[in-house]
């Protein structure tokens, strides 16, 4: 699932575009990928020589990047397939919601943020997943690696499929947005990652809530303690404070990480 740990899915080079996957064969993908780790170095080409028909290259066309989008369409998180949540929601599912979050910036943000800029940012952060996958730190990937694929894809995707069309101004655009994000560095990407997190956790309790408290999802609680921003924090409490009161109202007790439990007020 890019909440930076949390939610990166695996085994995408392995599953076949066109259909959401089950936890099975998001799993088998996983086995597949860690045989290939230990094996042969991962390559944009190792996956492409799987997908029919491909994608055409050096064309002035977007179609072929369309048609790759459709990828993020019908992967499924792996973070929540790891729950044995078997319809859950896909990478773009994600990014669109990330999106229009952006768009609910309050004033004591945007005022000072290009929200545009962090819109389309949210949009495109986990477009490398396309091709590499929703990595987890449950995977047999290091950080390093994980960033190598995801860097050596979106060259692929802007040069290949976007570098001849529009005089490569668009699909520049992409990889400078893309890379922002990745380093984290500016106002924009730091809200951004925020965002992304609050998403997670939104989510996260949605799940909760569709399964009537029989699945605790509280190992996710932790990456709150990660958002920066105050009004990113004041909502991840909201959250929290929901989540509290739908498992009491179920009679039950919720499991909690890094000390993330809301108090209860006096």
């Amino acid at each position: 699932m890019a909440v930076d740990e949390a939610t990166q899915t695996s085994g995408a080079p392995e599953l076949a575009a066109g259909k959401l996957h089950t936890k099975e064969e998001a799993t088998n993908a996983g086995k597949g990928d860690a045989k290939d780790a230990t094996q042969s170095a991962w390559s944009v080409e190792s996956v492409l020589a799987e997908i029919t028909p491909g994608y055409a290259e050096n064309t002035d066309s977007p179609l072929p990047f369309f048609h790759l989008l459709e990828r993020l369409k019908t992967t499924r998180r792996a973070g929540w397939c790891r729950f044995g949540i078997h319809d859950c929601e896909s990478i773009s599912d994600h990014m669109y919601r990330m999106s229009i979050i952006t768009m609910m910036a309050p004033s004591s943000i945007s005022a000072t943020l290009d929200i545009l800029r962090c819109c389309q940012m949210a949009l495109i952060h986990d477009m490398a997943e396309a091709l590499v996958g929703d990595l987890t730190p449950v995977d047999p990937v290091s950080k390093e690696e994980k960033s190598r694929r995801e860097s050596t894809t979106m060259d692929y995707i802007c040069t290949n499929l976007l570098g001849k069309f529009n005089n490569g101004f668009n699909g520049k655009n992409v990889r400078a947005l893309w890379q922002e994000y990745e380093d984290s560095k500016t106002k924009e990407s730091i809200f951004v990652h925020d965002v992304d997190k609050i998403e997670l956790l939104l989510q996260m309790v949605e799940y909760e809530r569709s399964k009537k408290c029989e699945m605790d999802l509280g190992e996710f609680t932790w990456v709150a303690e990660k958002i920066q921003s105050e009004e990113v924090k004041g909502w991840a409490v909201q959250v929290f404070k929901e989540r509290k009161q739908l498992w009491k109202e179920a009679g039950k007790t919720p499991t909690w990480r890094a000390d993330t439990e809301p108090k209860d007020e006096a």
